[in-house]
């Protein structure tokens, strides 16, 4: 091995390079030259004294100082660390295989459960012991890194040759010639009297359709029989949550008794938590610059003081410092990449973030002073692992993910409930985040420069608020729900448009039914036809709405239609004077005229406006051989001074609730950029309603409508959510009404991206990881 690093070395500076590479490489092979025998034989002496005395643990005393003794980590140790975890790394990646055998040879052959930590057999003690060679001779680690790539070769090529003879010498010892792997497969013990323990992996269910973005059958099933058969409202993904969140503690009771908490239900309805929003004001004042929360969204209401009190406890004064210090080294060598290693991409940022977490984490774990500390420490590793390698998160916004590591770290150690409760402020923060980006597209060109802005502001502010607990959480997840409302309505090109179409129907459909309903208690005790009236209710309000939206309520074109109102229903009412005939026969051809065009504004078609028309004249002629009485002259100027007043008499937009009874049908509304759904699916249960009231803005979702199928996102939701938008990428927009949404839930015409959310599915794969190595919590 040291043969062929000296030639690494010399062919590097035959190369030829830049004046200051070039240097660095002269430097390095000088101290090669100088050093490497020292080396070689520092690393053949320690490899001898770990034989005989065991490896110990050679990392620096500052990770094993007492509390009195407290000090700061240094950079040097944790890059020290990092070097020694990517060294480990590439030896695994190479001899997995041939370890593993070895591994369960050695627990065969001395009856014991695993190998011990420092046992020499482990590729991280060998690791180790190769650095401390290399920097007790003198040797530093930018000549590492020069020749990182060959010592990683050389290393993997030497460990896998000696796990190999080994393996070798104890299979003709007769130990072991076949491996069985099966007796070494850790299994949950059964709890709480049951005969079996619940599986800890995915729950095995139908293929899932469209790319594996369907919800499970056998979810949605449970969730409407939950309504029907009298039990509560509960979405697939909130029944998932629960489920894992549940067999989490069941682990955490078996091997961690004082993590264990009994799950915290959600108490918002629907599956949402109670925890009201928190104010900017209920955290302490910051520096200014983007850590700070100024911002928009200011008027955030509610206070931090509402949020429920969770049980917390304080981490041990080693572990808070340690944490601070991890923390603060992430984020310069963040902003180091941001202004000198600018060349670095997201991917090469991500593995570097990666094998600096794994040795942070064990940086972490000697700082801990109980089995609890070290518990969540591997728990909240393991989730960000998972978080680090979902690829549908585009490779720039997860490592600004990976920034909330230490935040998220420090809650959970001081608030148990992060593992109990899936509606933890901090765990909606990352699923919210996560279900904007997780779509069916990883390019952070899609995403939108804002939005990247967004997320970057609120990992910003997290960090710069490390003592708030969950009150940061909370109130930048408030902050993050305003700015969404306000992206796709200002700022993102793709959807404003639909979603300013959108507000125009949903305008001008509040606006229609509350005309109708003022308009039936004005003509309540005035003689009209039911067919005048039955056309003022469904035809005409429309087009006092639509007028009033697109000339405002005074505008002369509103006040025409409203006298045109008035103009139908003297006509209608019962004439028995000679001179009353004919003044309706004078009136009738510009009032038809006046009909038509009102009509016509409102996007009915030819056809409609002739069948309308027909009705009326019927109605008028019907008029002319009327016995009633006649409207009275007072009456009808009281009535016309209501109409042009109508807009004074009509209920607050935000006030009660509408009626769905009374939302018709929304299809002549389909203008260019925008269709909305008239028909589909059937009708919805209770449990579809509440799912289709839950799904946030900025989810995605498989929409297959009019023979296509494709990727849509909610981009708006109406004041009352009976009227939802999603926008495809490509700007088209797709009006849902609430209980038309619902059946298309029902009928798997409309599938989420995700089963469940980001934190539940990285929950999922750690306790897979641990239901395999349990001993890993405590190690």
């Amino acid at each position: 091995m040291v043969a062929i690093l000296t030639t690494a070395v010399q062919d590097q500076l035959a190369q030829p390079a830049e004046h200051s590479l070039q240097m660095a490489r002269r430097d390095a092979f000088e101290a090669w030259q100088r050093s490497s025998t020292p080396w070689h034989a520092r690393l053949g002496k320690s490899l001898r004294h770990a034989y005989h005395h065991g490896a110990g643990d050679s990392r620096s005393a500052s990770l094993s100082s007492r509390p009195q003794n407290l000090t700061l980590v240094s950079d040097d140790t944790i890059e020290r660390e990092i070097i020694a975890s990517r060294l480990a790394l590439a030896m695994m990646d190479k001899a997995s295989w041939e370890f593993s055998d070895l591994r369960n040879r050695m627990q065969s052959l001395e009856r014991i459960d695993d190998l011990p930590q420092q046992d020499l057999l482990r590729a991280q003690v060998l690791a180790r012991l190769v650095l401390d060679a290399w920097f007790e001779a003198g040797l530093s680690s930018s000549v590492w890194q020069m020749l990182q790539r060959w010592l990683h070769h050389e290393c993997s090529q030497l460990l896998n040759e000696a796990y190999h003879e080994a393996n070798h010498w104890l299979i003709q010892q007769g130990v072991m010639p076949e491996v069985d792997l099966r007796p070494f497969i850790r299994r949950n013990a059964p709890a709480g009297g049951m005969t079996q323990a619940a599986p800890l992996g995915p729950a095995p269910g139908p293929a899932h359709v469209h790319g594996g973005i369907a919800p499970q059958a056998g979810q949605i099933a449970a969730a409407g029989a939950g309504v029907q058969g009298g039990g509560p409202v509960g979405t697939p993904a909130s029944q998932s949550a629960q489920q894992v969140m549940a067999q989490l503690q069941r682990v955490l009771a078996r091997h961690v008794p004082e993590l264990a908490q009994q799950p915290v239900a959600p108490t918002r309805s629907g599956g949402m938590p109670a925890a009201g929003p928190a104010t900017r004001s209920g955290l302490p004042a910051a520096p200014a610059g983007p850590g700070t929360l100024s911002g928009q969204a200011s008027h955030a209401g509610g206070g931090v003081g509402q949020l429920g009190g969770p049980s917390t406890r304080a981490g041990s004064p080693r572990l808070n410092a340690a944490i601070n210090h991890a923390q603060e080294a992430v984020q310069r060598r963040a902003d180091k990449v941001a202004t000198v290693d600018q060349q670095l991409t997201a991917p090469q940022a991500l593995d570097e973030i990666r094998q600096r977490n794994q040795a942070l984490k064990q940086v972490l774990k000697n700082a801990a002073d109980t089995p609890a500390e070290r518990a969540t420490i591997e728990l909240v590793a393991l989730l960000f692992q998972a978080i680090l390698q979902e690829e549908r998160i585009p490779p720039a916004i997860r490592v600004w993910f990976a920034r909330l590591q230490m935040p998220v770290l420090r809650v959970a150690v001081s608030e148990p409930d992060f593992f109990a409760a899936d509606d933890h402020p901090a765990r909606r923060l990352i699923d919210r985040m996560g279900s904007c980006v997780m779509g069916f597209s990883t390019s952070t060109a899609e995403i939108g420069d804002a939005l990247e802005r967004e997320i970057k502001r609120v990992v910003q502010v997290v960090e710069a608020y490390p003592d708030t607990g969950r009150r940061v959480f909370q109130t930048v997840l408030t902050e993050f729900e305003k700015f969404l409302d306000h992206y796709f309505e200002q700022e993102n090109e793709v959807s404003k448009k639909g979603v300013s179409l959108a507000q125009q129907v949903e305008q001008r459909e509040t606006l229609a039914i509350q005309y109708t309903i003022e308009l039936r208690k004005m003509l309540s005790e005035v003689p009209v036809q039911d067919g005048v009236r039955d056309f003022l209710f469904q035809v005409w309000a429309d087009v006092l709405a639509v007028t009033g939206v697109r000339y405002g309520p005074q505008a002369e074109q509103t006040k025409a239609m409203k006298r045109a109102a008035a103009d139908l229903i003297w006509s209608a009412s019962a004439k028995v004077s000679r001179e009353d005939r004919a003044e309706v026969i004078r009136r009738l051809p510009p009032l038809l005229k006046t009909l038509r065009d009102g009509m016509g504004h409102a996007g009915l078609t030819h056809e409609r406006q002739d069948e309308h028309i027909r009705s009326l004249n019927n109605a008028l002629a019907a008029a002319f051989t009327a016995k009633t009485a006649a409207i009275p002259r007072e009456r009808l100027d009281d009535l016309m001074s209501q109409l042009e007043t109508l807009e004074a008499m009509l209920p607050s937009p935000d006030s009660g609730e509408i009626n769905e009874t009374l939302v018709r049908d929304l299809s002549s509304h389909e203008c260019e950029g925008l269709e909305v759904v008239a028909e589909g699916g059937a009708a919805p249960t209770t449990a579809m309603l509440a799912w289709a009231r839950e799904l946030q803005v900025g989810s995605w979702y498989m929409l297959d409508y009019r023979g296509r199928v494709e990727p849509v996102q909610l981009v708006w939701r109406g004041l009352r959510h009976h009227l939802i938008l999603f926008v495809s990428p490509q700007g088209r927009g797709v009006l849902f009404q609430l209980s038309r949404l619902a059946a298309f839930l029902q009928a798997g015409l409309m599938l989420p991206a995700q089963d469940e959310s980001l934190t539940v599915k990285a929950t999922r794969n750690a306790l897979a990881k641990l239901e395999v190595d349990p001993t890993r919590l405590l190690a």
